[in-house]
């Protein structure tokens, strides 16, 4: 089965409402995802990444079999950091352990490479998401360092970790 990543299309909603209605992916994610997650929260985002500045943010849908597994994106960065990306995804929980978010990884970093002003792509996974962390090295990313109590998730305050990669 090969992975490849597409621009989201509307149609898309349900597979993606499937995925992200799961407290397991929702654990490792920033707030601000709503849980239950609906059709109508997966059309709002649907649309929200079709309609966003072509400079700034490079959404994608993960697939398998053109079957949507996931979702990865690269936002950039502002103000003295403008060629800075960062970086997110997850893979529907059916799918983890199968290499599809380290190649999703690598063909969005390709394509940011490839076809922005971008120079530097980085990711903050939580530091107990080790899959997370393997995915990133696996992909090339290098570890720069732990962010110490750099965030709070469901009542707890969590230690990050920063992972880059440069354009070469």
């Amino acid at each position: 089965m090969d992975c490849y990543i597409r621009k989201w299309r509307i149609e898309d909603k349900n597979a993606l409402a499937k995925i992200a209605n799961n407290k397991n992916i929702l654990n490792n994610l920033r707030d601000g995802i709503p849980y239950p997650y609906t059709i109508k929260d997966a059309e709002e985002y649907i649309s929200s990444m079709l309609s966003a500045d072509k400079n700034k943010t490079f959404a994608f849908a993960i697939m398998v079999d053109d079957v949507v597994i996931g979702s990865i994106g690269a936002f950039r960065c502002d103000n003295i950091h403008s060629w800075s990306a960062e970086m997110g995804y997850y893979i529907g929980e059916p799918y983890w352990g199968k290499g599809y978010a380290t190649s999703a990884v690598v063909q969005i970093c390709k394509y940011i490479f490839d076809y922005t002003d971008i120079i530097r792509i980085f990711a903050e996974p939580f530091a107990y998401n080790i899959a997370s962390c393997r995915v990133l090295e696996k992909s090339g990313f290098q570890f720069e360092g732990t962010l110490h109590n750099n965030a709070v998730k469901n009542g707890k305050v969590l230690d990050m970790k920063m992972y880059a990669m440069v354009k070469k």
